[in-house]
């Protein structure tokens, strides 16, 4: 052992709490007497913006720079949103801190957790307002556990309201709008300029354009200067206005956690527009108490690191439970089920393939030959779960005739090939675009990137089917190559709990008789050739049975005659070019005739075979 591995031996009696935010990383070191040992900031850390090994790097940091290994450790971190962040949050902490005792939040709630909690408010309310904003309120309920409810902290496009960005927004157009009208910049707009180094309120055009969430948060800075030094119109109005929504905002979420008129509630200001600016807590504050007279407000006073320390504290009391940080205790690591009653260790997707224990060994052109040799055992798999895939075509095609929609949810490459599927069908039948939809776990990024723990986690699939309003016309195809991902069974039990139709596709036999879909496609594609790699193998089939199912049912939904699309889209030179070959084929006619037909029904192929005497409707 060297000499600085020596050093990192455990500290007895010391807990760790880590707050880590989008601005910065606050990490703070205590003995039992709560004496700081270690206190220093880092950069930013937001799980939902950080890749795994980002995320390792930055605790690696930490950990190196402490040169102790803590008996206990508390993290709140932002973009931590469910239990799926979570565990991976959680599991990344064990691989740096192995065998650590360790508790896992958002750091929303160790802002919470650094003030007291008064024993006569059942609910605590936090409000935070800094570069974002974001409200949190929690209620102690009868049985001791927690109950919680959150508003806003949607970022600054689509929400962060009476943050310092949204108060910076607004002051601009404001001053703008003043300015259209006026032919002259009002004073608060000569003190933007001054703050950003600007020479002409036109440079403030490419400066919107350019600047980043911090850099818009600091305009805020001279708008609270101008109403404290001279009470200027524009930005006393626009601070109201933010006070207000701040207020509404708060009032919202406190109605839903209070159960009796009277009730106490203990609000909590945190963050730098709330603590560096007492006018504007103070009107806030006002604001709150008409509201609610019998509450109390109270700022932070201790910075919020310290509640990531009594997160870790109230763990240690508990040894052997891991908590989440949202009121659940789960027992520590188990293995992940491969679905219902299954091990993920058992599919044949996680095997080894006996053909190809010396693939590294081989040269390129045995490694095609075996790969392809390995492929030609997907057509027949798919064949012999002919009787599903047909039932599910027919569902499928009853949804359609019904209003009904066609929906695939799936993670990595499952998830990808079912958006494509998805994607291709307005193109080529000429479909709404959400009558054919894909759900990706993790969403739109998960297109490109992989999103750590995004297929772990079943609440987001049952979620998404929520916010996709799915109903008993609509059809859910789950696509998992192992038949494991959480993400994939809370679709298929929020889709069933709906209505819907729920079909299972997976390359694990092992669920072919799980009761929960209404049928399970599982075609036996083996092992594949790269242990665990089911981009390959069952990608090819996955993309081979999705054809199936979107092509066919849009055949028996009328989009066919022959062989040819009758609902094509012709969106691009090739395609025009082909829509004016079916024409001519479907009607006998020659490409002239075909194509001004086209042409005098705004390029839809079944008008223009109408135009020229053929009935499509068969």
């Amino acid at each position: 052992m060297s000499e600085k591995e020596n050093h990192q031996t455990r500290g007895a009696g010391t807990t760790l709490g880590i707050e880590a935010g989008g601005t910065r990383t606050t990490v703070l070191l205590v003995d039992h007497l709560d004496a700081v040992l270690a206190q220093f900031t880092c950069g930013p850390a937001n799980l939902r913006l950080m890749t795994g090994t980002a995320l390792e790097r930055r605790l690696q940091g930490i950990r190196e720079r402490l040169g102790v290994v803590p008996d206990r450790l508390g993290i709140g971190m932002a973009g931590a949103r469910s239990e799926a962040d979570c565990a991976g949050l959680r599991q990344a902490v064990a691989r740096v801190w192995p065998g650590v005792a360790c508790a896992v939040s958002d750091d929303l709630e160790t802002a919470l957790d650094a003030i007291d909690w008064l024993p006569d408010c059942p609910v605590q309310m936090l409000l935070l307002s800094g570069t974002g904003s974001c409200i949190l309120g929690r209620r102690r309920t009868a049985d001791g556990g927690i109950r919680r409810m959150k508003i806003g902290g949607r970022g600054h496009v689509l929400g962060d309201r009476a943050s310092a960005c949204d108060i910076a927004k607004h002051a601009l157009r404001a001053v703008m709008t003043i300015t259209d009208q006026n032919e002259a910049l009002p004073q608060l707009g000569s003190d933007i300029l001054t703050h950003l180094q600007l020479n002409d309120p036109a440079d403030l055009i490419e400066w919107s354009l350019e600047a980043t969430k911090t850099e818009l948060a600091g305009v805020a800075v001279p708008i609270f200067r101008a109403a404290a030094e001279r009470r200027d119109d524009i930005a006393v109005a626009v601070l109201r206005r933010a006070a207000e929504r701040m207020t509404k905002d708060a009032f919202t979420c406190a109605s839903r956690l209070l159960e009796t008129a009277g009730e106490r509630v203990q609000f909590v200001f945190n963050g730098a527009v709330l603590l560096k600016n007492s006018a504007f807590a103070a009107e806030v504050s006002a604001m709150l108490l008409a509201r609610f007279p019998q509450s109390v407000v109270t700022p932070v006073v201790l910075p919020s690191v310290w509640g990531a320390v009594e997160l870790a504290r109230r763990f240690a009391k508990v040894p052997g439970v891991l908590d989440s940080g949202f009121g659940e205790k789960l027992e520590a690591a188990a293995p992940l089920s491969n679905g219902p009653g299954v091990e993920v260790s058992a599919a044949p997707t996680e095997m080894r393939n006996p053909r190809s224990m010396n693939f590294s060994q081989l040269s390129i052109a045995e490694g095609i030959a075996l790969m392809l040799d390995e492929d030609r055992a997907i057509p027949p798999a798919v064949l012999a779960e002919i009787d599903a895939i047909e039932w599910t075509v027919k569902r499928i095609v009853s949804a359609f005739a019904a209003g009904g929609r066609l929906i695939y949810g799936g993670a990595g490459t499952s998830g990808r090939l079912g958006v494509l599927d998805a994607s291709e069908c307005p193109p080529t039948f000429r479909t709404p675009p959400d009558q054919v939809q894909g759900i990706i776990a993790g969403g739109r990024s998960a297109l490109w990137a992989a999103v750590e723990g995004a297929e772990d986690d079943a609440e987001a699939g049952r979620q998404a089917i929520v916010q996709r309003a799915v109903r008993e016309d609509d059809v859910v195809i789950g696509i998992s190559a192992s038949g494991h991902a959480p993400f994939v069974w809370g679709c298929l039990e929020e889709a069933k709990a709906r209505g819907a139709a729920a079909v299972l596709l997976t390359f694990n036999p092992a669920h072919r008789n799980d009761p929960l879909p209404d049928r399970v496609i599982a075609p036996d594609t083996g092992p594949e050739v790269l242990t665990g790699s089911s981009r390959l193998k069952a990608g090819t089939a996955t993309k081979l049975v999705l054809n199936i199912l979107s092509t066919l049912a849009m055949t028996h939904s009328g989009k066919v005659m022959g062989n040819l699309m009758i609902d094509l889209h012709p969106s691009n030179h090739k395609l025009r070019g082909r829509a004016i070959r079916i024409v001519s084929e479907l009607t006998n006619s020659d490409v002239v005739a075909a194509e001004h037909a086209l042409g005098k029904s705004s390029w839809d192929v079944r008008e223009a075979c109408r135009l020229l005497g053929l009935g499509t409707d068969r």
